[in-house]
């Protein structure tokens, strides 16, 4: 049953990655559907997030896609409360409805998401430090490293250009990963089965992605479909564990 779900991995990390995401809530919900359970799902969006992320930013950060002036105020804002978020113990209950709510929020951001680039402006604190910090603590909660959420924000608060979007999403998708593992480890220590696999596969989508990213593909019927993944799979985590 493993090469499917690597396959449903490979392909949400090239869509997602195209976009400037590590492709957490995706690779959430090809693990809802394949009915993962909760101990193998954290750690695992985790290490992809963070291995995925990092390529993108890479590559778009050498082709000058990327703003620091909007990065810092919200890492720095979010990279403890996804320490503390990843320290959290919590029940396969409370994860599942946790997990499928942020599945649900993150189709409604997918299907509302459009594109949209206004006179570009400085990023206000006391806008971006809560954002930060919520978004920290909801990635360390759930490895959703949350890319999805702040991509639109960044855009409708006219911060960045759509590349420019891409690149500073993928950072803070990289660093908040990297705190949410850091405070999981402290409290567990066995990794997933499989999880050199299901890091393999989603490098390698993530090159692809990468490059799409570059090139500034636009993927708006992707992003729609995409959504709808997210929305079954929550559907189904909700019922799994209603069952």
């Amino acid at each position: 049953m493993i090469w499917p779900l690597l396959i449903a991995l490979f392909v949400m990390a090239i869509l997602y990655s195209s976009v400037g995401h590590g492709g957490a809530s995706g690779y959430l919900a090809a693990m809802a559907l394949f009915g993962l359970a909760p101990e193998t799902m954290r750690p695992a969006v985790l290490v992809m997030n963070i291995f995925v992320a990092a390529l993108v930013w890479l590559r778009l950060y050498r082709a000058n896609h990327f703003d620091w002036r909007v990065y810092l105020p919200l890492a720095l804002a979010a990279l403890p409360m996804a320490y503390i978020g990843g320290t959290f113990q919590l029940s396969a209950a409370v994860y599942y409805y946790i997990v499928a709510s942020a599945l649900l929020l993150a189709a409604w951001q997918l299907f509302r998401h459009r594109q949209h680039e206004g006179e570009i402006v400085a990023p206000k604190l006391v806008v971006a430090i809560p954002l930060g910090l919520i978004l920290g603590l909801a990635a360390g909660l759930t490895g959703i490293g949350g890319g999805v959420y702040l991509s639109p924000v960044l855009l409708m608060m006219s911060w960045t250009t759509m590349r420019t979007n891409a690149g500073v999403a993928a950072a803070f998708v990289f660093t908040n990963s990297l705190a949410g593992l850091a405070g999981y480890m402290t409290v567990n220590t066995v990794w997933p089965e499989h999880i050199i696999d299901y890091v393999v596969v989603a490098v390698l989508g993530a090159l692809i992605g990468s490059e799409l990213a570059v090139r500034r593909l636009s993927l708006p019927r992707l992003k729609s479909i995409l959504a709808l993944v997210l929305v079954i799979a929550a559907i189904k985590m909700i019922v799994m564990h209603y069952n």
